[in-house]
């Protein structure tokens, strides 16, 4: 198996760890310890009544991003992740049909947990939302 391929299995692993990602359409582009990086598409049924996507939609996809990241930082021994604390701003309304791209970072990694910064932007780059959580490592 070649490094795309290894690549597409962790990333196939993580989905089937985690349905709901799986449910709501999220696509693992890059996971790293450094950066992870999720698409997913704004589907009608994500919206809220002006047609964008709904605040709910926006803090899952950061979350389960920065989850993603929390993961690939687990001590050794551990056997998962939570989050134990998040924080959502909301920056702009994007349109069902566009595709979000959530960028996830580490702003702390320590023993017990790591701090996650999570941007939702459009493919174009416009700001929807920017969520730091914490994650604790189980």
């Amino acid at each position: 198996m070649d490094s795309a391929e290894a690549r597409a299995a962790a990333n196939a692993a993580v989905i089937k760890m985690v349905p709901f990602s799986a449910h709501l359409g999220f696509e693992i582009k890059e996971m790293g310890k450094e950066r992870v990086i999720v698409h997913a598409v704004i589907r009608p049924e994500y919206c809220t009544s002006g047609g964008t996507a709904h605040g709910g939609f926006l803090m899952a996809l950061a979350d389960f991003t920065g989850a993603c990241g929390a993961f690939q930082v687990l001590p050794d021994g551990a056997k998962g992740t939570t989050t134990i604390e998040s924080k959502t701003n909301m920056m702009g309304a994007i349109p069902a049909g566009e595709t979000l791209v959530a960028t996830a970072t580490p702003l702390h990694v320590g023993r017990r947990t790591s701090v996650w910064v999570t941007r939702v932007e459009s493919a174009t780059g416009k700001l929807a939302s920017v969520t730091t959580q914490t994650q604790l490592a189980l």
